[in-house]
């Protein structure tokens, strides 16, 4: 393959256009379209299609697009990575994913240790779904990923789960939809709104357990993938939410809610996965070090129910 038809076909898709591509690259449309052809002739399928005055990606040409993307994304790195070589610089590019499940305190605590050591570092945090996080993990995309679940044994990504941690739950209300409940806790969940994770997360599938094994049935008023939305939900009293006890603290001060009860059963687990077994990265190590030492969660200081 040429790559630069492949760059030629890359920046006429980037820029929408010929005319466009050609003003970029100092050249002209006639050139462009002739390079963009012979790709075209060498991967054997039409990468762009005539719409009206317009030129659209194909299903193939958007599929070329991804890989270009890389290519390209990785020819910069390359560019970077030795320039910093020439110049000397001994910065460390930590690149990390943070599963989106993970609450953004916790993925701060946990990541601090990694930009205190003796040399230093850039951290590079990418949010997402743990399976696409893996998939970048797999391909060296990523030095690590925080999940709040251990990588399943049927993916066929090689890569390992080292745990950090562990924090029990707490349950929160608006004073006002506190004072509404009827009961102690957890009895007073019977009934009551409450706002819970989404049915794919580790937590919610707890949950469900928890709920059924207390015959208790709230009534669920919505679910949510993000955290933070979450609670700001709850914020408004729109309904009972659960956190982490380890940030008790900062959720009652952030949000203004009270605590209503803790639970020992429904612990949220996390997760540093690595491609290394044996922890190597300077990085990775610091974060798993200060981790298993003080990840601990703070004294009950609500009801606490099993």
């Amino acid at each position: 393959m040429n790559f630069k038809h492949l760059y030629y076909f890359w920046a006429t898709a980037k820029a929408g256009g010929v005319m466009r591509a050609g003003e970029q690259l100092h050249t002209t449309p006639q050139t462009l379209s002739t390079q963009i052809k012979l790709l075209e002739e060498s991967l054997d399928c039409a990468l762009f299609r005539k719409s009206g005055r317009r030129l659209e990606l194909t299903d193939d040409g958007r599929v070329a697009l991804g890989y270009a993307d890389q290519i390209f994304a990785l020819g910069t790195e390359l560019e970077t990575a030795i320039g910093k070589v020439r110049h000397r610089e001994t910065v460390l590019d930590f690149r990390v994913g943070i599963a989106d499940q993970v609450p953004k305190s916790i993925a701060y605590r946990l990541l601090e240790p990694a930009l205190d050591g003796p040399d230093p570092v850039r951290l590079i945090c990418h949010e997402g779904k743990l399976q696409d996080l893996l998939a970048q993990l797999a391909v060296h995309r990523l030095d690590l990923v925080i999940a709040d679940e251990a990588m399943g044994k049927n993916l066929s990504v090689k890569a390992f789960s080292h745990a950090l941690g562990t924090t029990a739950m707490s349950f929160f209300a608006t004073p006002a939809l506190r004072d509404a409940l009827q009961g102690e806790f957890p009895a007073c969940l019977e009934g009551a709104p409450m706002l819970v994770q989404g049915a794919t997360s580790a937590m919610r599938q707890r949950l469900d357990i928890w709920l059924a094994e207390h015959r208790l049935r709230p009534r669920l008023v919505g679910e949510f993938d993000d955290a933070a939305l979450l609670k700001a939900f709850g914020a408004e009293g729109r309904g009972i939410f659960m956190s982490p006890t380890v940030l008790e603290a900062e959720t009652c001060e952030q949000y203004g809610v009270e605590i209503l009860g803790q639970s020992r059963v429904l612990v949220e687990e996390f997760f540093a996965i690595s491609v290394e077994r044996r922890i190597t990265h300077p990085c990775v190590a610091a974060i798993t070090e200060a981790a298993r030492e003080h990840f601990l969660a703070p004294r009950p200081a609500a009801p606490v129910t099993t």
